[in-house]
Order: C-alpha cells, then structure tokens, then sequence
C-alpha cells in the first residue's frame, strides 16, 4: 500500500505540471511546476524517501538515463550530431562566461571558499553538485556544506522558466520562417520537413525478421545492448569521455545502421515511463535541504546565480551572430549548464508543440531547436561541470 501511494503522489505531481503547462500553453513550463510542488512536499508532510519507495531506485534511473540517450541518439544522424559544434561552443564559452563574472566579481562580496563552493553546480547539474558537498566534507569545511546542492535547486528553479521563455521566442521566430517558406518546394522548410520524413520512411532495418518476432521487448533489448557497450566503453576509457555522452553517440551509430529504430522506446511504449521516473528522480533531490538552510544562505545563492547567468548572456550576446545564432537560441544553449538532459529535451519539446499550429511546423521548430539543446546540455552538465568541480576540489 505504502509504494503504491508513493507512487500515486508522485505521479500526481508530474500530472499537475503538465496540466498547467498544457494550460498555459507552456508559458509555465511543467517541470517548474513540478519541481515547485516536490519541493513544497518535502518541506511539508511528503516522505524524504517518496521517490525511492515509488519504485524510482539510483539503479532504475541508472538504466533510465542510458536507454534515453540512445533513444535520443535515434533522433539525430551523425552528420546532425557534428553540425552542432557551433551549439557546443556557445554553451561552452557560456560557462566560461559564468567562471569568469563568478570568480571575478564575486570574491569581492564572499570569501574564497563560498565562490569555489557554489560555482561547480552552477555550471552543471546534481553530480556536480554531490562531487562539491562530498569535497567539502573531506576537507572539513561543515558550514558550507549545503550550499552546492542549495545552489542546484535554486538554479533549477530560475533556468526553466527563464528557458521557457527563450524558446518561445525563438519558435516565434521560426514559426515566421516556417509561413514564409511552407509553400516553396525549394525553401530551406521544405528541405527540413522532407529530410525528416524521408528518413523515417527510408529507414533502414539490419535485422529484418518475421513480424512475429518483432515485439516491443525485442526494441528494448537492441537499445540495451547498445546502452550497455556504451557505459563498458565509458569504463574502458575510465571516464575520459561520460558514459551518457557515448550513449548519445552510439545511439546515432545504432540508428544509421538500423540496429535500432527512429523513436525506439516510443514504439517499444515504455519512452514516457522511463522519462517520469528519471524526472522523479531528479526531483527527488529537492529533498536534501530545508528552507532553514536555504534562508541562511539566500544571499549568496542569488547573488551568485545572478552573476553566473549575467555572465552567460554577455558570451551568448556576444558569440550569437558570428555562430549564426539567435540571441535567444544562444542564450538558452548556454542555460542548458544549469539543468541539462532530462530538462532540456522535456522543455524544448513543450515549446514546439505548444507555439506549431500544425505537425510540420512542429517538425521545422523541433529540427532546429532539439539538437542544438541536447548537445549543448551534453556538453556542459555531463562534461564540463565534472572536469570544473574536479578542479574547483584541489581549490578548496
């Protein structure tokens, strides 16, 4: 009875996220909304443990998050994949923009240790954040403590809307684009609606068996060998390139060869359950800190944050138009640092579908924001927060 009401309280939680986000046509993206209700729970009457006694376990989301990036390696080809290095750059530069306005600026207002403390998971997400408090542990340093994962919540719940409203503007902008040029054969929308239908209708298959043995269990296999060879690569490289990265590439390769499917785990039905449950998961993390302890340190939270996301928009401002980006489409690939995959795709794919009054207007719009989104988020949270918190350590 107990993981059953866990469950049903969680799932309760995402529902009304998506219910709201559904009502204010993404205008209030759901995982704000969600990640708001959590947090009230967990400073209230929900269990700590809710997520875990749902059935959402570190071994569970392990599985989860490996699957989901080869499905979403699906989604892309590998000419795609190396077309984004200019989204790679700009998140990148992004970050660097928020080292040097932190680091800079912010030691004249806190001391050394609180800066070194707070930056690391305002470049990336929670395992920058736990790599910081387990550092701080280490070295002694009890008062700052709460501050790294005290500092990813609040950055989370500033970076979604803030997102948000980036992405809306930027799918405006394409939905111009998209009416301009809808009804030319030769115009660059046409190009990008026919490329993706062509290759989900010339989509090539290397195991061609009897529709009998082509099942739902059969897909979800195929996507964990490939998500298993990556994560044993990822050990055979000791973790010189993350585990999720190769996911997502390896994920490109299945596809390009037909090992897997465009949209896998959609057709294998189990894409939205795995998704809830690493959503959950995240959330869960709001758990570890109380408002007594963000209270104490409010100040340096948003003052800290406020210097960071001045410092991406300056890079973005700035490297926007030579990289052939809008200001708001470089803005947001910067801001992927301050949640990345899941939150990203989850944010991207609400605005596509809310702004498009049609499936290929939502196609053009997912085409052009998706991938710059995911690798960015790649490319910050799952690579360069882990080398700037292994760094920020020997700081302390």
């Amino acid at each position: 009875m107990t993981y059953l009401l866990s469950f049903t309280i969680v799932m309760v939680f995402l529902l009304i996220g998506e219910w709201v986000s559904a009502a204010t046509k993404a205008y209030v993206p759901s995982i704000f909304i969600a990640a708001v209700l959590f947090a009230i729970g967990f400073w209230t009457i929900v269990p700590k443990n809710i997520v875990t006694q749902a059935s959402y376990t570190p071994q569970f989301v392990g599985v989860a998050m490996s699957l989901l990036l080869v499905q979403m390696g699906s989604l892309m080809n590998l000419k795609e994949l190396l077309n984004q290095w200019k989204a790679v750059c700009i998140a990148l530069l992004g970050i660097c923009g928020t080292l040097l306005f932190t680091l800079i600026i912010g030691s004249f207002f806190f001391n050394w240790k609180t800066v070194i403390a707070a930056v690391p998971p305002l470049t990336g997400g929670i395992v920058a954040a736990l790599l910081m408090t387990n550092g701080l542990k280490a070295a002694g340093i009890t008062s700052l403590v709460a501050l790294p994962v005290s500092m990813f919540i609040m950055h989370s719940m500033i970076g979604y809307p803030l997102t948000a409203v980036l992405l809306r503007k930027e799918g405006k902008r394409l939905s111009v684009i998209y009416n301009q040029g809808k009804d030319d054969p030769n115009s660059e929308v046409t190009k990008v609606i026919q490329q993706h239908k062509n290759a989900e209708t010339t989509e090539k298959s290397l195991l061609k068996l009897p529709d009998r043995y082509q099942t739902p269990i059969f897909i979800i296999a195929r996507v964990a060998i490939v998500a298993l060879l990556a994560n044993w690569i990822g050990l055979l490289l000791h973790g010189a390139i993350n585990a999720n990265v190769i996911c997502l590439i390896l994920g490109v390769i299945a596809h390009q060869i037909g090992f897997i499917e465009t949209n896998a785990l959609d057709k294998a039905k189990i894409f939205n359950w795995l998704m809830y449950g690493l959503l959950a998961y995240i959330f869960s993390q709001l758990s570890l800190t109380t408002p007594a302890i963000i209270g104490h340190i409010i100040i340096q939270i948003v003052a800290l944050i406020l210097l960071g996301i001045l410092g991406m928009f300056i890079a973005s401002f700035l490297l926007a138009k030579p990289f052939g980006f809008s200001r708001e489409m470089a803005f947001a690939c910067s801001l992927t640092a301050l949640f990345g995959f899941p939150a990203d795709f989850i944010l991207t794919t609400e605005i596509c579908h809310t702004v498009a009054q049609n499936e290929n207007e939502e196609i053009y719009l997912t085409e052009n924001m998706l991938p710059k989104m995911l690798v960015g988020g790649f490319a910050t949270v799952s690579v360069a927060s882990v080398i700037i918190a292994s760094i920020f350590l020997k700081l302390l």
